[in-house]
Formats: C-alpha cells, sequence, structure tokens
C-alpha cells in the first residue's frame, strides 16, 4: 500500500541534475493539508517542473550541445515533455474522477527519463 501524493510533493528525473516539485492545481477539490494529486497531473511547466539542467543524448539540444563540444557531453537546461499520464496510479480511489496518484507511480520523460516521488508530501493518507 502506499501514500498518497500531495501538491508540493518532491521529484527526481533520472537524467535530471536537480529535484523538482509537482505543483497540483486544487480543480479537482480534494484536499488534506494541500491538494490531492492524479494520474492526469502531468502537465510541463504547469504540474511538473525543470529538473534542472538534462544529461539525457535523446535531448535535442543536450546532443547540439555535446556535438559543438566534440563528444564532450554538455547538459542543457531540462525542459520535460511528458507524452503520457503517471502510471499505475491507484485505481481503487478517485482525485477528481480519475485514479490518485501514489508514491509508486512513475512518469516517462520523451526524452528518456524516469520521473519518480522522492517524497509524497504526506505519510498518514495510504490508498492501494
Amino acid at each position: 500500500m502506499g501514500f498518497c501524493v500531495l501538491g508540493g510533493a518532491m521529484l527526481q528525473c533520472s537524467f535530471g541534475m536537480a529535484p523538482s516539485t509537482l505543483n497540483v492545481l486544487p480543480a479537482a477539490k480534494v484536499m488534506s493539508s494541500m491538494a490531492l494529486a492524479s494520474i492526469m497531473d502531468n502537465v510541463p511547466m504547469v504540474n511538473i517542473m525543470p529538473f534542472g539542467m538534462c544529461s539525457s543524448m535523446a535531448n535535442p539540444t543536450v546532443a547540439a550541445a555535446t556535438a559543438a563540444a566534440l563528444g564532450t557531453l554538455t547538459p542543457m537546461p531540462c525542459i520535460p515533455v511528458i507524452p503520457g499520464p503517471w502510471v499505475p496510479g491507484s485505481p481503487t480511489v478517485l482525485v477528481g474522477n480519475k485514479p490518485a496518484l501514489n508514491n509508486s507511480c512513475s512518469l516517462m520523460c520523451a526524452y528518456g527519463g524516469t520521473i519518480k516521488i522522492q517524497n509524497p508530501g504526506t505519510t498518514n493518507i495510504q490508498v492501494k
């Protein structure tokens, strides 16, 4: 059983150099100390903020900078590209008619990174 994820949760990308926070808009109107997150809270630059610098060679800006540096990996600013929702979610608990986000969920970036939840923001709301 995992913990429910709240707005302000700490996230980390496998290719990012800094953690980020999850912003949850209170549109679902489900609140505890902060808004509860659903699997659809995955919009870049709205819900998912940048992770500092990106080191993925699948990122076109990193590839171009690395080529310009004659093959020396050159990280560039992170701009997440999220093609789908968080998976797997919690099918038994709904937040705004969408599965709730729990701390075992992950999110894929189109540049190959895996975004995981480091700190869900609470340890007293459990979901299946």
